[in-house]
């Protein structure tokens, strides 16, 4: 195999963000955690406080989502977040950056808000990713085209702090011209165009899109450290599948990857 199975098991942040999430739900998320040994759970910042009791000693952190999922809190809404998150037992921050200021382009305000958020989240130990919500900024905006939007974002968010610049929230459907709703997340090119307007100081996490084994290797070919997903047991499962039949003398599926399919 080409990666070991830790290395890909702590890529994936297990999501569990729906809106319909019971308790039941989340415990038996944060144990299907626990038993992949994944990097982190992603959950909504109720649960922060149980999550981080279920998940105590296994390795697994706990990770909230601020501002979720259009970003429209005030700022200091969103520090305040943050604070009782961290007070709570997270330890990572998923914060949705204010989409509408940024396509004005009142960059000012989008770097102030990021930049709270940060400050408060390494006050207490915790990082902070920052999700630009990429289906929303496929014709760009305040002047800039989709990629330029996109580099500039990225150049914002590390001088605001940010310790991962993240595509997507998983949740963010656009509606078409027939009325219809459909969503892309994370796609090879913006994870690779992420990847290169950072330094190597700040990571990049997918989100939306990568449900299988293939997708989660070509996200972390493409340089992503991370990646946000509810099929977490789909693809570990199946790199064990691989892992045996390789040991049994049966080759790798060779199948290619194709990310940005909907949302995770």
């Amino acid at each position: 195999m080409k990666h070991t199975y830790e290395q890909l098991a702590k890529m994936i942040d297990h999501s569990l963000l729906h809106p319909t999430m019971t308790d039941q739900e989340l415990e038996d998320g944060c144990k299907l955690a626990a038993q992949y040994g994944v990097a982190s759970v992603c959950i909504k910042p109720y649960a922060v406080r149980r999550a981080a009791e279920l998940l105590r000693g296994s390795g697994v952190n706990v990770g909230a989502v601020i501002g979720f999922p259009h970003g429209n809190s005030c700022t200091e809404s969103k520090r305040y977040e943050t604070e009782l998150a961290c007070r709570d037992g997270a330890v990572e921050i998923d914060m949705v950056l204010n989409i509408g200021k940024a396509l004005s382009g009142d960059w000012d305000y989008v770097e102030r808000d990021v930049k709270a958020v940060c400050d408060e989240a390494h006050r207490r130990g915790a990082k902070v990713k920052v999700i630009f919500e990429n289906d929303y900024l496929t014709q760009g905006g305040a002047g800039l085209g989709s990629d330029d939007f996109k580099r500039k974002l990225c150049e914002l968010c590390e001088r605001a702090g940010a310790d991962w610049v993240k595509t997507s929230t998983g949740y963010g459907f656009v509606k078409q011209p027939d009325g219809n709703y459909n969503y892309k997340g994370a796609t090879e090119h913006d994870l690779a165009l992420m990847r290169a307007s950072v330094s190597a100081k700040v990571q990049v996490k997918a989100a939306g899109g990568v449900r299988d084994l293939d997708g989660l290797i070509r996200v972390r070919d493409l340089g992503a450290t991370r990646c946000g997903a509810t099929a977490t047991a789909v693809m570990l499962d199946e790199y064990r599948r691989r892992e045996a039949a390789g040991k049994a003398g049966g080759a790798e599926d060779g199948r290619s990857a194709t990310l940005g399919a909907g949302g995770y």
